[in-house]
Parts: C-alpha cells; sequence; structure tokens
C-alpha cells in the first residue's frame, strides 16, 4: 500500500489528498495551523478552504511536517510556491530514500527564476529523477466534487512519473504522464499571468472575443518562452497546457480570474486579494516569469502589460489599447 504525504492543507493540497485516498493511499496532510490538521484528523473536514466536503477516511493530518513526511512513498508539495523553499528546506533529508516529491505548485520563484521543480529538489536535497511536477485543468472546487478530470504528472524519470501516476489514478481523476518537466511546469506557471489579463479584461465589461484573443494570444506566448528553454512543442496543445489555460481562465472558482475581475472592476491589489480570499499564484509570478522571458530573450506582451498593471500602476483601461496597439504582423510570428 503506497503511503502519501501531502504538505500544504489549502483547498488543492486537501482536494489531491482526498484523490490519493480514493486512489487507495494513506495520507497524511501537513499545514500551519495545529488547529486546522486537528480538524482534519478529527473530523474528516476542512471547513475554512471546503467547506462541506467529507474527506476519506485514509486522510489525516499532522502539524509536524517531519512527521507527515515520514516512511511517505509519494510527497506532494502544495504550499504557496514564494514560500515553499523555506518550508521544504528544514525536511532535507526527512523523506524516504527513494521518495518521489512531486510538486502540485504553479509559479516560479523570485529572485531566482527557479521553476518549482528545480526548488523541490533544490531545498530537499533530492536528486532530479526523484522530483515529478502535476499539472492540468485541475479546479480543486470540481474534483473534490469528484467532477472527471484529467491531469499530466511529468518527470525525467519515467519510472517516478508512473509511480505519481499509479498513487493518484481513480475513477474521476485520470494522470497521464509525460517527461517534459519544463514544459509543463511553465504551462502551470504563465497559465495564472493570462488568466489575471482575461480576469481584467472582464472586470471592464468586456465579452468573449476579448476573451478568446487573450487565451489564444496567451498560449502563443506559453509556447515562445517554452520552445526557449527547451520544451516540446506538443505539450503546449495539451492538458498542461490549452487544458489548463481554459479552465483557469474560464472558471469563476479559478483565483487568478476572480483577483483579475476585481481588478477590472476597480479594486486596488489590496482590496482584490482580500476579495478573492486565497492565493492567486499568478500575481507575484507574473514578475518572475518575465524575467525568465527577457533572460531567454523571449518577447510576452500580455506578461509585461499584466506586470504593469498589478505591480507598476498601469490604469486597467490601458491594458486593452497596450496589446491591440501593437505593430501588426503575421499571426506565426
Amino acid at each position: 500500500m503506497t503511503r502519501a504525504a501531502v504538505l500544504g492543507a489549502g483547498a488543492w493540497g486537501t482536494t489531491f489528498a482526498a484523490v490519493l485516498a480514493d486512489a487507495g493511499c494513506d495520507v497524511t496532510v501537513w499545514g500551519r495551523d495545529p488547529d486546522l490538521c486537528a480538524a482534519i484528523a478529527r473530523d474528516h473536514r476542512n471547513e475554512r478552504y471546503l467547506p462541506g466536503v467529507d474527506l476519506p477516511a485514509r486522510v489525516t493530518a499532522d502539524p509536524d511536517p517531519v512527521a507527515a513526511v515520514l516512511g511517505a512513498d509519494v510527497v506532494a508539495v502544495a504550499v504557496p510556491s514564494q514560500s515553499a523553499r523555506t518550508i521544504l528546506a528544514p525536511l532535507a533529508g526527512a523523506l524516504a530514500p527513494d521518495a518521489v516529491a512531486v510538486s502540485l505548485m504553479k509559479g516560479v520563484e523570485l529572485a531566482t527564476d527557479r521553476r518549482m521543480s528545480e526548488v523541490v529538489a533544490e531545498a530537499l536535497a533530492l536528486p532530479e529523477r526523484q522530483v515529478a511536477v502535476l499539472s492540468g485543468p485541475n479546479l480543486a472546487a470540481e474534483i473534490a466534487a469528484r467532477q472527471p478530470t484529467a491531469t499530466v504528472v511529468a518527470a525525467s524519470d519515467p519510472h517516478a512519473a508512473e509511480r505519481v501516476a499509479a498513487a493518484c489514478a481513480t475513477g474521476y481523476f485520470r494522470p497521464y504522464t509525460n517527461d517534459d518537466v519544463v514544459g509543463v511546469e511553465l504551462c502551470g506557471a504563465v497559465k495564472n499571468v493570462i488568466a489575471l489579463a482575461v480576469g481584467i479584461s472582464q472586470g471592464r465589461g468586456l465579452g468573449f472575443n476579448t476573451m478568446a484573443t487573450v487565451i489564444t494570444r496567451g498560449l502563443v506566448e506559453i509556447t515562445r518562452l517554452g520552445l526557449a528553454l527547451g520544451a516540446r512543442a506538443e505539450t503546449f496543445p495539451g492538458l498542461a497546457g490549452m487544458g489548463d489555460l481554459m479552465a483557469t481562465c474560464a472558471s469563476p472558482d479559478s483565483r487568478n480570474h476572480k483577483l483579475g475581475l476585481h481588478l477590472g472592476r476597480g479594486m486596488t491589489l489590496d482590496e482584490a486579494i482580500a476579495a478573492t480570499g486565497g492565493t492567486a499564484e499568478g500575481v507575484k509570478s507574473s514578475r518572475s516569469v518575465l524575467d525568465l522571458a527577457e533572460r531567454a530573450g523571449v518577447e510576452m506582451p500580455i506578461t509585461a502589460a499584466v506586470v504593469q498593471v498589478v505591480h507598476e500602476g498601469l490604469p486597467v483601461d490601458a491594458l486593452a489599447p497596450l496589446l491591440l496597439g501593437r505593430p501588426r504582423k503575421a499571426e506565426g510570428q
């Protein structure tokens, strides 16, 4: 029987713990709040982040992260991306020798421009072959309701990817494996930024033509950056690329879309973050994604415009003219 640990007791971490349990794993969740961990262990519920959802009996929780990962075959990391290194570093050496750490995070680390799999490997002192990433159209609320979806598990070692896929495969959650770690991770990180742009445009009252334009050109940006960094072209129209991009840009349950909507309706960034009620990774990752693109010599106008709106005070009404006023060129360029 597979033993799993999930670091992070938010909506996605708790949901993935339920998926692992439904797949037959014994699962321990770690969270920063001891009271929340006690509620999960005692009541098999996480009312703070997943209200009304009953968790499987196989799910428990522990406020001690070392105890949570002890003996785990699979350790899923679902903490805010910019906090990951600090949270994980004390656990270096605590994982089982053959454990696979799988990143559920979608971001790029500020200051270092590291992808999350790189942060996990460095912080936990693990070789690359023991690190995987999971990404796809995976909105937590829908999965917690056991609505069917698919995802991608990517790792440089096919055996590691298969171990994670086997640990989380259920009748409603279908994992596919992939070895394009760079492409899968970049899709997950950049789609949050594009979702902010879609949300802002909809907050200004713009319609589906605008949404389709931003999503389509956003996929071009993601693909352009990925290819420059060594990813494979076929990853981007797949589940981790277009699939996740569509779900995140269109769903009212998407935090990044929701935060963009609040900005588009006139809230300040602080007000929008408070109204969203959870981590919207695209806010902080937009800067690091743009830094990564500039280092790679890749042009990403939507990402650059989001950075200007979110961090540099560009009025939201200037977003569309800024993008549409760019020089005309052939679509494939």
